[in-house]
């Protein structure tokens, strides 16, 4: 078995789409995962699972859709991706509050032709399906994070702080 982390795009930030993390837990359990843990309201977990890192994608878009009724995007990522995401932080020695540093997770390849350019003090690095971001102004009041919404990176984005990052690494150490 495989450990991978699930990222649920839109979950809980509203009136809609609402999940009790609990629920969840215990309906990725009834499908067949493992060694389940969640980790905030914002559609977070670790798994384990039999199959490739798609295979797990289209397993949870099932749980969502016929347990839930949800349609949410959902990208999974190896635990060795998430692990090496953390170990390659490059902007560990700038991003110093890691609620205003951010990783915007991608479906696919990004095309850095087409990113925005950030006004400093906030910066973008990008990975190949990741985009590593300070914004110290926050989301709402910074510019980047608004302009990679309107003009998104890839098909399907979701982002997360490096302090949620860094507590999923922490779930598949556990």
């Amino acid at each position: 078995m495989k450990r991978y982390v699930v990222l649920l795009r839109g979950i809980n930030l509203g009136p809609r789409n609402r999940l009790k993390m609990a629920d969840f837990h215990g309906a990725l359990e009834q499908a067949g995962f493992e060694k389940v843990q969640t980790l905030a309201q914002s559609g977070n977990a670790v798994v384990s699972y039999r199959g490739s890192a798609s295979a797990a994608e289209k397993a949870v878009r099932k749980v969502l859709t016929s347990k839930f009724d949800l349609d949410v995007d959902v990208i999974v990522r190896t635990g060795a991706a998430l692990r090496k995401i953390v170990a390659d932080d490059p902007l560990g020695k700038v991003a110093t509050d890691g609620k205003l540093h951010f990783v915007v997770f991608c479906s696919k390849p990004v095309d850095t032709k087409k990113l925005p350019e950030p006004e400093p003090p906030e910066m973008l690095v990008a990975r190949r399906t990741e985009l590593h971001t300070w914004c110290p102004k926050g989301v709402r009041d910074g510019k980047l994070m608004t302009q990679l919404g309107r003009k998104p990176p890839a098909p399907v984005t979701t982002f997360r702080n490096w302090n949620t990052v860094a507590g999923l690494v922490e779930l598949l150490d556990s």
